[in-house]
């Protein structure tokens, strides 16, 4: 009925599903107090009657709330929290109102469960009891620092994670290759000249570059040819036939003239044929010669032609490769700022530590300052929550309670001698709840109840059930709260036998399973 969330509690059974919760509240802008209906089938929505949606412009619809509208109205009427307090929550201070034995909260008097860090823990009962609650959050946002800087220091130590947090010295030389490359394709962007006609050019030059490889294969083919031909020249000479007449002489045969002229005949034959022979090698050798000629001037025209074009291809480009120039230039830009962005977190996680060592020391001064100057309320917090001890076991007992800023957390930590029984333990809690909703309700910050479950009374001697019985009934009428305690019938039978006086604050309904009808809500159910 106060927010809390019903899974995994009794009211989660389906046979509670359906059933409709009532609360009445004092509620100080409403005469007759206010009506607080919930259904744990639809648990996000709560009825209020009257409809106060006109006391208050939180809600969006009269009479019906939600769940997390209502936990804000409950943390301004009952611990005047008039805007968000981030770490202050109402939600945790209600815990401690009501501790849970399922949340573990009666293992500790000033943490609601293991898991709350005792930072946000103390600064929450640093408010109640009127401390500056300011400096005792510094502690737990100091603590999510130093969480985080391990964790940090941790992770560039991995060889994944290093690569995102990295180290100062090895970030500042890729900062330096980066802001090399940028400056480079800076200075191309910046020389940059977009040629129209891009694309045209460059099938231009590739087919003069092929042209050029062309004329050079002819070149080869006719030079090879050339080579042959001046052999086949070498070697087309008349034949020498002078010496026959000789030997025919020297045998002493004469031939006849028509023999001679026979001979003759032939001879001019062959000559004429050596000398066609050569006149064509010598016509191909000069057809060659001037074809390598004609190329090799060629070639030089075309690779002027060439040299042209890529001189403008290389003093500019097309539009579409000035484009991926620049998209290139910014990639380069974006990784040069998230180095030096990485530098800069590098630097202050390494030089963290002695910043956090220093904001803890300076911390720890103005706590310690902070408590002197409310030396008279950190006073009436201890004196009463020894009369409260006293009540209990008497004036031979030392109790007081501990107010200790350390360089890690505000120590508020009450103190009983011999806490190591279980059941002065539970009564150390006993006597801190009290003290802090005395505090608290006097000074505004909380309310005008205290809830307490049995099991703060496990292993407490019978007197001091008694007692805590009568001094909180006794506290309940001079500070005008309410005080709550759930108690089998058998264990207040013996704080009656012991001198309780219970008068009318046994309320209904008594809870039995004496019967086959009894039961928790009048039925059984799985």
């Amino acid at each position: 009925m106060l927010g809390a969330r019903a899974d995994g509690t009794v009211l989660s059974k389906p046979s509670l599903r359906e059933n409709v919760f009532h609360l009445h509240l004092d509620w100080p802008p409403v005469d007759d107090g206010l009506w607080v209906e919930r259904c744990p089938a639809e648990a996000n929505r709560i009825s209020l009657e009257p409809d106060i949606s006109q006391l208050d412009h939180l809600f969006p619809a009269p009479g019906s709330v939600t769940s997390t509208e209502w936990q804000r109205l409950l943390e301004q009427q009952l611990f005047g929290l008039r805007s968000g307090i981030e770490g202050i929550s109402g939600r945790a201070m209600l815990s401690l109102y009501m501790r849970r034995i399922s949340g573990h909260a009666f293992n500790d008097a000033v943490r609601i469960h293991p898991q709350q860090s005792l930072a946000e823990a103390s600064a929450n009962v640093a408010y109640l009891l009127g401390l500056d609650y300011s400096l005792a959050l510094r502690y737990r946002d100091l603590a999510a620092r130093e969480s985080v800087r391990r964790k940090l220091i941790a992770a560039t130590r991995d060889p994944v994670w290093g690569r995102i947090v990295g180290r100062s010295s090895e970030l500042r030389g890729q900062i330096t290759v980066t802001d090399k490359r940028v400056q480079d394709l800076e200075r191309q962007v910046s020389s940059f000249q977009i040629v129209p006609e891009y694309e045209r050019l460059q099938q231009q030059a590739d087919e003069v570059d092929r042209h050029i490889r062309e004329l050079r294969m002819q070149d080869l083919a006719d030079r090879r040819n050339l080579q042959d031909l001046e052999a086949a020249t070498a070697e087309s000479v008349e034949p020498d036939t002078g010496y026959l007449f000789d030997v025919y002489e020297d045998l002493g045969l004469t031939l006849g003239s028509s023999v001679r002229q026979q001979f003759e005949d032939v001879s001019d034959f062959h000559r004429a044929i050596v000398q066609n022979r050569r006149s064509y090698l010598e016509d191909e050798i000069r057809a060659t010669r001037s074809r390598i000629s004609a190329r090799q001037a060629q070639r030089e025209s075309l690779g002027e032609e060439q040299a042209r074009l890529l001189q403008t291809l290389s003093d500019g480009g097309a539009l579409d490769a000035l484009t991926t120039l620049q998209e290139l230039l910014s990639q380069e830009r974006a990784s040069l700022s998230a180095l030096r962005y990485r530098y800069e977190a590098a630097q202050s996680l390494e030089a963290s530590r002695a910043e956090i060592a220093a904001e803890r020391n300076q911390l720890e001064s103005e706590m310690r300052a902070d408590i002197r100057e409310r030396d008279r309320l950190v006073t009436e917090c201890t004196l009463l929550f020894l009369k409260y001890a006293e009540r209990l076991y008497g004036d031979g007992r030392a109790a007081y309670l501990e107010f200790d800023p350390t360089a890690t957390q505000l120590k508020i930590t009450p103190h009983i001698d011999s806490q190591e029984s279980r059941g002065i333990g539970n009564m150390v809690i006993f006597c801190f709840d009290l003290t802090v909703a005395v505090i608290a309700h006097r000074s505004g910050r909380g309310p005008d109840f205290l809830v307490h479950d049995s099991h703060l009374f496990d292993g407490v001697d019978e007197r001091q059930v008694t007692r805590a019985l009568q001094l909180a009934q006794e506290i309940s009428e001079s500070e005008r709260i309410q005080y709550i305690v759930t108690m089998n019938s058998d264990d207040l039978t013996k704080a009656i036998d012991q001198g309780f006086d219970a008068g009318n604050s046994v309320i209904p309904p008594q809870l039995t399973d004496w019967h086959e009808d009894g039961g928790l809500f009048g039925f059984s159910f799985q």
